[in-house]
């Protein structure tokens, strides 16, 4: 292929992109650089299998360390398993092509995109999702783009297009807008409690700068005389459509028009239209063009039946304003909430109950130690926050064999994650690791937005003090011609046969997270900011809910959860209190039970469920750290004796030693005539030698002084 090189610039800031230089047997392929962030993104089809009734589209998203020039972890000392982080950018890259692929479209498609370089200013994760469009167009794959994605950042109070790491980390918003000619296809947010408006403008903002990379790619297929033309779908015999359709269509309506709301119930009675069909066909001669029909394609009984519910669900949506539940277009379902129903060894939990959507959320606190070390190519090197969701097979009522966390379920705990982050104390006032784990028990759509208000109630449950509740509801869509309707909080046939699955979640003063997710080729602005708008007075009736059951942060952590307590110390006396070989401080952990993890900073946080324990280790480390001074007087305890003197601990951690001749202001001739080992006596620091030992004497001490350092040490 020819080689190109085309330059797009944003406020200064360019995205270059070169074709025809790499990976030549893939079916297309582009390099596409920003800064020296560059990404290699290819596309490739291959026939489609036998029997497969889906689109087979795999999306990877593959990090290389040497991007960064650093060598990976571990002992086999290459990548391995990818991180969170990469799998969150293959689903980035996934949402919003998947749905630019014609319907009809069987084969096997695979994307992948590598990280080649990153100059740790530029993220790569929205050059990978424009990327994987040029590679698809390049493939000559059937697809109804382009399509492009770019970041929106607010720096100050000024919208800017693929902000650096810092900038986003700075800002008070993070937000990936990918869109096709038709309009905004998918959106990634992260925000600091922005309001409504701001993010509507944000998201405009963004689209504009899609199209301009839209157009781009449009230019380079014309260079390339690529033409945009679709290929025609295949052609399908309509007789078993027909006998199919003609059989269902009214027993589906009358059952969607019951407005079933246990879901249970009304997929119960549309299995038995489909198998009442089924039995008919069995009942065909043999040489029926029907019974031929369906002999030669399984799944068509199954697919059609879908179209049928399909059509008319979203029928009865757009013409009657009713939805399968009986519900108006903008009415929320019913809600419970409740804390506490689990044992106080369990820091902190909710229930969460939206219709027939049952989420369980549990928070637990642990110590500095337990944050999540990032090993990966991005700026953050720790997480504090940790949400993770899980999804088992018997919340929809079937079994299946039960795995490690999907893509799916890693996205939507992250989505969580992100809802909660700007809501959280500082790590200054509330230095806990916080984990909550939302365990979805029952599942009718929207469980990742349940998860985000089960989790509020669980931090508020454990104490944590989260600056505002955060709920969120989900919201769809129903697209019919140019008849648009917009649903809130979309239960799972909604999702299922809808257009749009589109989540937000915030506080009262604003969003903190979105996710757009389009199953059609795009939504013009003033749709999207209608559902952002519409989604507010759901969030709001969600979140009065949700203060029902708590309306504040406990103010008493469960008696389970750690006591920490935070010092500081001068950096330099780290190594003093770590010991050779991590002597010292395993010592002050045998001896007191608590656990300590020390920053480079100087930051000391201990802690133990018991508090006296903590304490204990704090007194410890406040002595070994302690600056001392000649004249400093304290009460001490005699620890050993030796022939010329007696060693004392004055503070937790510190010794020093009374030399026999500064037991007493005569000749001792025996240390022992004087102290004994536990022995509680007034010593003054005499001087601190070159070499840091402590010499102590019992003499020229006030009366005074010696009440004061017995005060101090009852105190202790």
């Amino acid at each position: 292929m020819e080689e190109i090189e085309k330059s797009i610039s944003f406020d200064g800031r360019d995205i270059r992109l070169k074709i025809g230089l790499l990976a030549p047997q893939a079916g297309g392929a582009v390099l596409i650089q920003s800064e020296e962030t560059a990404v290699l993104v290819a596309a490739t089809r291959a026939e489609a299998r036998e029997g497969i009734d889906f689109l087979p589209l795999l999306v990877d998203y593959e990090e290389r360390m040497y991007a960064a020039g650093r060598i990976p972890g571990g002992f086999l000392r290459r990548e391995g398993r990818p991180p969170e982080k990469a799998v969150l950018i293959s689903r980035l890259i996934d949402r919003p092509l998947r749905p630019l692929f014609p319907s009809w479209l069987r084969d096997d498609i695979q994307v992948v995109a590598t990280t080649l370089s990153l100059d740790e200013r530029v993220p790569p994760d929205v050059l990978a999702v424009t990327g994987a469009s040029i590679a698809v167009l390049l493939a000559k794959i059937p697809f109804n783009g382009p399509m492009a994605a770019v970041r929106v950042g607010l720096v100050g109070d000024d919208f800017v297009i693929n902000p650096t790491y810092k900038e986003i980390e700075e800002g008070d918003l993070d937000l990936v807008v990918a869109g096709s000619p038709e309009g905004v296809i998918m959106v990634e947010a992260g925000a600091n409690q922005l309001p409504e408006q701001d993010m509507i403008e944000a998201i405009d903002f963004g689209y504009e700068a899609v199209r301009d990379l839209i157009q781009a790619q449009r230019e380079i297929l014309a260079e390339l005389g690529i033409d945009l033309v679709q290929e025609a779908p295949p052609e399908v015999d309509k007789t078993l459509e027909n006998f199919i359709r003609d059989r269902v269509t009214a027993p589906v309506k009358e059952i969607l028009g019951r407005f079933e709301k246990d879901k249970h119930v009304r997929d119960a009675a549309l299995d038995e239209v489909k198998e009442s069909v089924k039995v008919a066909i069995e009942a065909l001669p043999d040489d029926d063009p029907v019974k031929v029909a369906a002999s030669a394609d399984e799944k068509a009984l199954s697919n059609v039946f879908k179209e049928v519910t399909k059509f008319l669900m979203r029928r009865q949506v757009v013409e009657d304003g009713v939805r399968v539940d009986g519900r108006k277009l903008d009415e929320v379902r019913p809600i419970s909430c409740q804390t506490g129903i689990l044992p106080p060894r369990v820091h902190g939990n909710a229930l969460f109950n939206r219709g027939q959507t049952q989420v369980l959320s549990v928070a637990t606190l642990g110590t500095p130690g337990d944050a999540q070390e990032l090993d990966d190519l991005h700026p953050d090197e720790q997480k504090r926050y940790l949400h993770h969701y899980n999804m088992p097979p018997y919340s929809v009522g079937e079994t299946k064999p039960m795995r490690s966390p999907g893509r799916r379920e890693i996205g939507h705990g992250a989505l969580a994650e992100r809802a909660l982050v700007p809501v959280l104390p500082p790590k200054e006032e509330f230095p806990y690791v916080i984990r909550v784990v939302s365990e979805v028990l029952s599942s009718n759509g929207s469980t990742s937005m349940g998860s985000v208000c089960g989790s509020t109630l669980a931090l508020m449950d454990a104490g944590v003090p989260i600056t505002k509740p955060v709920s969120g509801a989900a919201m769809g869509l129903i697209k019919e011609g140019d008849e648009i309707r917009i649903l809130t909080d979309i239960q799972g046939i909604e999702d299922f046969l809808g257009d749009m699955d589109f989540k937000v979640a915030g506080t009262e003063s604003g969003i903190t997270a979105l996710q757009l997710d389009m199953k059609i080729n795009g939504l013009p602005m003033e749709v999207i900011a209608k559902a952002i708008q519409q989604a507010k007075p759901a969030r709001l009736h969600i979140l009065s809910k949700m203060l029902e059951a708590i309306n504040k942060p406990r103010t008493e952590l469960s008696p389970y959860a750690p006591r920490l307590m935070t010092i500081k110390i001068d950096p330099e006396l780290i190594g003093m209190i770590i010991g050779p070989g991590g002597k010292t401080i395993k010592g002050i952990t045998e001896e007191t039970g608590a656990k300590i993890d020390i920053e480079d900073d100087g930051t000391v946080t201990i802690s133990a469920v018991d508090g006296e324990k903590a304490k204990r280790a704090k007194g410890i480390i406040q002595g070994m750290t302690r600056k001392l001074n000649a004249g400093d007087v304290y009460a001490g305890r005699v620890t050993r004796i030796i022939p010329i003197g007696a060693f004392v601990e004055f503070l937790p951690g510190k010794e020093g030693m009374i030399h026999i001749s500064q037991l007493a202001d005569y000749r001792v001739g025996k240390v022992e005539d004087e102290v004994s080992v536990g022995d509680e006596v007034i010593v003054k620091v005499r001087e601190i030698d070159s070499r840091g030992r402590i010499n102590l004497t019992r003499l020229g001490i006030h009366p005074d002084e010696a009440t004061a350092a017995r005060e101090a040490a009852a105190l202790k």
